[in-house]
């Protein structure tokens, strides 16, 4: 698909510490009706990270290496499109494809870090309710939070 053909994405992504801290977080977005296939999950492969996305999202996530991380679980639109048509999370990692999504190289080391420490990182895409989710996020201590560029602007 070419670029200018590409439906226009804004993505909030934050980093939680953990997934205490990321139950609580993913619990919110669905009080406040955050439409469960606008979510993504991302974090180093660990069994209550499976059983969080499992639980929460009704079904398994994907399984995979990723450069700088290792071997990731995740689910969502926000791992379609860092993942491209290239495999480019899996062969370069977070910060180098995280322009993709309308955030610079520095914040996808930033989110890359966080999540190599043990972090979920949890995105939203949705550009109308993108303040709602940035909120959220910091209410619910998410890391780093921030709002990217829509497609095409950076």
């Amino acid at each position: 698909m070419d670029v200018a053909d590409a439906e226009p994405r804004c993505f909030t992504i934050c980093v939680f510490q953990d997934v205490d801290w990321a139950t609580r977080g993913l619990e919110a977005l669905q009080g406040q009706r955050f439409d469960s296939g606008q979510v993504s999950v991302l974090a180093k492969k660990a069994d209550d990270v499976e059983s969080l996305i499992t639980s929460t999202f009704d079904t398994d996530p994907s399984v995979f290496e990723s450069r700088g991380l290792g071997t990731v679980i995740a689910l969502g639109p926000l791992v379609s499109a860092l993942q491209g048509i290239d495999d480019g999370l899996g062969k370069t990692g977070v910060a180098a494809t995280i322009n993709r999504v309308g955030f610079q190289k520095h914040d996808g080391f930033i989110f890359q870090t966080l999540t190599e420490r043990g972090g979920v990182l949890v995105a939203v895409d949705s550009e109308s309710r993108a303040a709602d989710a940035l909120a959220l996020f910091h209410s619910y201590g998410g890391g780093n939070a921030a709002i990217g560029a829509w497609a095409g602007r950076v």
